[in-house]
């Protein structure tokens, strides 16, 4: 396996990966590889990736390297080939086709390195009948059942779980997934492969526990009336009296004797095994925590086994004691931001730098990939 300028920081340190810049899962893909140590150098085009993001705030660019490529360019693919030789993993989130026209797709990349993982992403998937249409994250989950699952009123709308189930849950980590094992394969045999990461797939693959509840009838084929969507009174989300909320995951039978215990409802609800009586269940539980704070509720339930938390927004999380003792969060260059997941014992990774500035890293990656084609393409200061 080829090595790296880098130290030797994090499981995949000595992999060197190429992406080709996109948006979305394919950045958050190779953003992950990087987190845990790989050489990952992304290949950004002229005028910007069309994000719209101030490139100093991307941070699925951070841990990576940039350098400026013009693939519409005549030597544009020469130069990503050259690179490609000396690469293990390759990650690109086109229109399928688009690649090959490019001159950079599986078939040009594996004739120079036999070895490569050529990782792809893409919302629907290589072949099929919507391959070649547009899409984002919100169509992808639509069609696999996995929207129509989530929220809170089976007469109402789904709720939409921004981008996370479909291009970070379904697409991205499927696709480091792919990454991983193909790689492991390459190591093993000396053959590379393609890797195809449909959202789609993911997205559908996510809900198999579902689908098997949904086979042996444990399951309603509608939301927020089952155990797990909302539909079930001691699995859910309340109003607290200031406007905050508490999530409520008491499903066993000792945990929820602690939550109405500390609730101080346990002697007025009725039976939480008569379905018939949810409605009344809920309604009490609703009453109650509509009584008190979140802060108030937080410190009620802190420490205890009865599994309700607060819900904190994106810029409260941080803070949180748990959080802050683990160090689940970090900052770096003055923004907080979520620290490299899972963790090593041995081989930890870590925030080894910011987010890439499209083409600063041009001659750095020519040294150290020994790629001198790259020198001509830096651009002017």
């Amino acid at each position: 396996m080829s090595t790296t300028h880098t130290a030797r920081n994090g499981p995949l340190s000595g992999v060197r990966v190429v992406e080709l810049a996109g948006i979305g899962p394919g950045p958050f893909a190779a953003m992950l590889l990087a987190d845990l140590g790989a050489d990952v150098v992304r290949v950004d085009r002229p005028g910007g990736a069309g994000l719209g993001i101030d490139p100093a705030q991307d941070l699925t660019n951070r841990n990576k390297r940039s350098v400026l490529v013009d693939l519409k360019a005549e030597d544009g693919a020469a130069v990503v080939l050259d690179l490609v030789e000396r690469a293990d993993v390759l990650i690109e989130g086109y229109r399928p086709g688009v690649a090959e026209r490019l001159g950079v797709g599986p078939e040009p990349c594996l004739a120079r390195n036999p070895r490569l993982v050529y990782g792809r992403m893409t919302g629907w998937g290589q072949e099929g009948p919507l391959a070649a249409t547009a899409g984002h994250d919100v169509g992808y989950i639509a069609i696999t059942g996995t929207l129509g699952m989530i929220g809170p009123d089976p007469d109402g709308p789904p709720t939409i779980p921004a981008n996370l189930l479909g291009d970070y849950a379904g697409g991205s980590l499927y696709l480091v997934i792919g990454v991983l094992a193909a790689l492991q394969h390459a190591r093993a045999h000396g053959e590379g492969q393609v890797v195809d990461a449909a959202i789609v797939d993911g997205a559908a693959h996510l809900t198999t526990m579902i689908h098997g509840m949904l086979a042996a009838g444990s399951w309603q084929d509608r939301r927020g009336v089952n155990l797990l969507d909302g539909g079930c009174p001691f699995y859910g989300v309340y109003e607290t009296s200031d406007g905050g909320h508490m999530a409520v995951g008491a499903l066993e039978e000792r945990f929820y004797a602690e939550f109405v215990r500390l609730l101080g409802v346990a002697d007025v609800v009725p039976p939480r095994h008569d379905l018939a009586r949810w409605s009344e269940l809920r309604g009490a539980v609703a009453d109650r925590f509509r009584s008190r704070t979140r802060e108030e509720w937080a410190a009620v339930f802190d420490g205890s086994d009865a599994c309700v938390a607060p819900v904190l927004s994106l810029r409260e999380a941080p803070s949180h004691p748990h959080l802050a003792a683990r160090a689940t969060f970090v900052e770096q260059g003055g923004t907080a931001q979520p620290a490299p997941a899972p963790r090593f014992s041995v081989t930890p990774g870590t925030l080894r730098r910011g987010p890439a500035l499209p083409g600063a890293d041009t001659a750095g990656v020519a040294h150290d990939w020994a790629v001198p084609t790259l020198k001509t393409l830096e651009p002017e200061a």
